[in-house]
């Protein structure tokens, strides 16, 4: 029994390979302007790395969800896998054109991370491909509803993302696309652990095993609403009861030197809270 249960985790693993090898080709066929190689060797470019250690953990959590949901046996498991694992791949590259068209729609994703090395952008980049890998997580985990499902959870996630950018945005008292145009790495990450939050509170909306579309869609929109507004809450949490007396906010905009330091505090408070959210509902 052991050997069985060994030899199926080997599978298992060797098929999550493959689909990784897949992940980077469709990532570089994607992204025809620039050889991903030369930018992680030769120029050392930090913006790309941290971008596709995102896109890599959220492909990760998306052919995880597979994995790690029912089984149905060895040979459907499987075919799940192969199923499931190329539409992930398919809608995490499709997750970047989002990011560039209406997250950060200001500038060009592609100029501010390959041209300017910018590593807010590539922090950004890295949080939205893992929030999109534990939507894909949540949507596949339970009993399948189907490819359908799937893909409208993700529109849905991805409509969620962009909803909390335009909520964060007229929360904070800088604009953020300036911010992160003039290379504020502290905005940048700051905002990417709101996107981390947003995808765990959404994860945990689509999770489990689908029942029909207006219970989805009626916990999904309210667990939403919860995340929209701890957005809110945790920016003014964090200033009165982390650090009395300083204001995140202007910290993480200082026009001389943004405070990296402010920026990780505020992205780990979002974070934190939302899976406190999601263990306590």
């Amino acid at each position: 029994m052991m050997w069985d249960s060994l030899l199926e985790t080997g599978i298992y693993l060797v098929c999550a390979y493959v689909l990784f090898w897949i992940g980077k080709l469709a990532y570089d066929w994607t992204t025809p302007s620039y050889r991903v190689k030369e930018e992680l060797v030769e120029k050392d470019n930090t913006a790309l790395s941290v971008a596709m250690v995102g896109y890599f953990l959220g492909l990760v959590m998306a052919i995880g969800g597979v994995i790690s949901g029912p089984s149905h046996g060895l040979e459907v498991d499987l075919v799940d896998v192969l199923i499931y694992g190329p539409l992930s791949i398919v809608l995490m590259n499709l997750s970047r054109v989002i990011n560039d068209r209406l997250i950060l729609h200001q500038f060009s994703i592609r100029d501010e991370i390959v041209r300017d090395q910018n590593t807010g952008t590539g922090a950004v980049v890295c949080a939205s491909y893992i929030a999109t890998g534990l939507v894909i997580f949540g949507a596949v985990s339970g009993e399948l509803g189907g490819l359908g499902t799937t893909v409208a959870f993700w529109v849905l996630g991805q409509a969620a993302l962009v909803l909390a950018g335009i909520v964060y945005n007229w929360a904070t008292p800088y604009d953020l696309h300036t911010e992160i145009e003039r290379d504020n790495v502290a905005a940048g990450v700051a905002f990417a652990g709101a996107l981390v939050g947003i995808g765990i509170v959404v994860r945990h909306a689509v999770a489990g095993d689908f029942i029909s579309w207006t219970t989805s869609l009626q916990d999904f929109a309210l667990e939403v609403v919860i995340g929209l507004v701890l957005l809110l809450v945790v920016r003014i949490a964090t200033d009165k009861i982390l650090l009395p007396g300083l204001n995140l906010a202007a910290e993480i905009s200082d026009p001389e030197k943004p405070h990296l330091g402010a920026g990780f505090i505020e992205a780990s408070s979002y974070v934190a809270a939302s899976l406190l959210i999601v263990w306590a509902l």
